[in-house]
């Protein structure tokens, strides 16, 4: 598989990289410190046209695909991990509109987003579900031009922030099975909607990762994506690939950045006795090593996965769920290796290397969990149903 990054590719990646430097990069702190939706970064990645990434090219967007959406979020997350969740989840939004987008959802989503004026993001989990994502209990029901939408979706990235919400449903007939569900977009300000507590977590801290709470909110039949009860379609197609890669992207760049902490301590970290510096001392050495050897393999496996699904490989799926629990339980690792190297530095109060543990650490209850994707990558290679 091809997993080099085409001209057009490397031009995004380039702007991407200027735009950490001089916008993600210096108020990443802030960003965790105070909880604050990254608005600067997402407004400066609009301006650059990197909101439009998955946008179709015959609408003015990129066109790109897995691996793009990969080394944008890992790029970013090396910085400002909840710039990265929050860039990442608009890319995902965006993706599954497109899928199956009429031409008035062209013209009123897709074509926004590609003029960099519009942000979207999913609202799919509930907390009645849990990590099954792909069971709503929100109720949908038809009442002339409009549905009524009816339920309380949780964790919604760029919550109370974004222009619209793909919002799932359960299918609106009453004969509807389990799985059968329907997604739709939510317009910001749809009436009868209304946005919980402000998100204060222990990491991510800055996705503005909020409840919604729907009471008969009625949204036009046109925005219904797809055919109702459909949607189970979407999970392994379009939803998985794209979260799962964004997701795996934004923790490799974590665990990027955990080894760029430790090198830099290495490096520098002298002893006032001696004079040596800390990457003279073999046991060190050693594991800095195995830091390294960790984050290539988890890249190695990522590109793979992102180059399969942008191919169209009929034996990406395994890759692909697979990445965001390596990627995950890397980031950990890495995260933690970091914290014993670099000592007291990073133990003190709300320390870079603490924010990498706490981001981190949020890849293993982020839906779908590192044991639901575990799960399925081994039902899905030993020739299993996934669901």
């Amino acid at each position: 598989m091809d997993r080099t990054a085409s001209p057009a590719l490397q031009a995004l990646l380039a702007k991407t990289g200027e735009i950490v430097d001089a916008v993600v990069a210096p108020q990443a702190g802030q960003v965790d410190r105070d909880g604050a939706w990254p608005a600067h970064s997402m407004a400066a990645f609009a301006r650059a046209g990197l909101t439009l990434l998955p946008v179709p090219q015959r609408l003015g967007g990129h066109g790109q695909g897995l691996l793009a959406l990969t080394m944008m979020t890992e790029m970013i997350a090396r910085a400002c991990p909840s710039s990265a969740l929050c860039f990442g989840m608009h890319c995902v939004g965006t993706a599954v509109i497109a899928a199956k987008a009429t031409p008035w959802q062209d013209e009123r989503y897709l074509r926004p987003i590609a003029a960099g004026r519009h942000i979207t993001t999913l609202a799919l989990s509930e907390s009645g579900t849990g990590a099954h994502f792909y069971l709503p209990e929100t109720q949908l029901a038809r009442s002339g031009e409009h549905y009524l939408v009816n339920g309380t979706k949780q964790f919604v990235t760029n919550g109370g922030q974004a222009d619209s919400y793909v919002v799932s449903t359960r299918a609106s007939a009453q004969d509807a099975e389990a799985g059968d569900f329907s997604c739709l977009v939510v317009d910001a300000g749809t009436a009868r909607t209304e946005w919980m507590a402000p998100w204060e977590g222990f990491g991510m801290r800055g996705n503005s990762s909020r409840g919604l709470r729907l009471d008969d909110a009625p949204v036009p039949v046109a925005n219904l994506l797809g055919e109702d009860g459909d949607q189970v379609w979407y999970v392994f197609e379009v939803v998985a690939p794209y979260f799962l890669m964004a997701m795996a992207g934004t923790y490799l760049g974590v665990a990027q950045s955990a080894l760029d902490a430790a090198d830099e301590h290495l490096r520098n970290r002298r002893y006032a006795h001696s004079g040596a510096a800390l990457r003279d001392v073999e046991v060190l050495q050693t594991r800095y090593a195995a830091m390294w050897t960790a984050v290539a393999k988890t890249r190695a496996l990522i590109y793979e996965a992102a180059a399969r699904g942008d191919a169209g490989d009929p034996a990406a799926l395994p890759f692909i769920l697979a990445c965001k629990a390596d990627a995950g339980d890397t980031a950990v690792q890495l995260a933690n290796d970091a914290m014993t190297i670099c000592g007291g530095a990073a133990y003190r109060d709300n320390s870079r290397v603490a924010q990498m543990l706490r981001d981190a650490r949020a890849s293993h209850v982020m839906s779908p969990t590192t044991d639901l994707l575990k799960l399925w990558t081994g039902r899905s290679l030993l020739g299993l149903p996934l669901l």
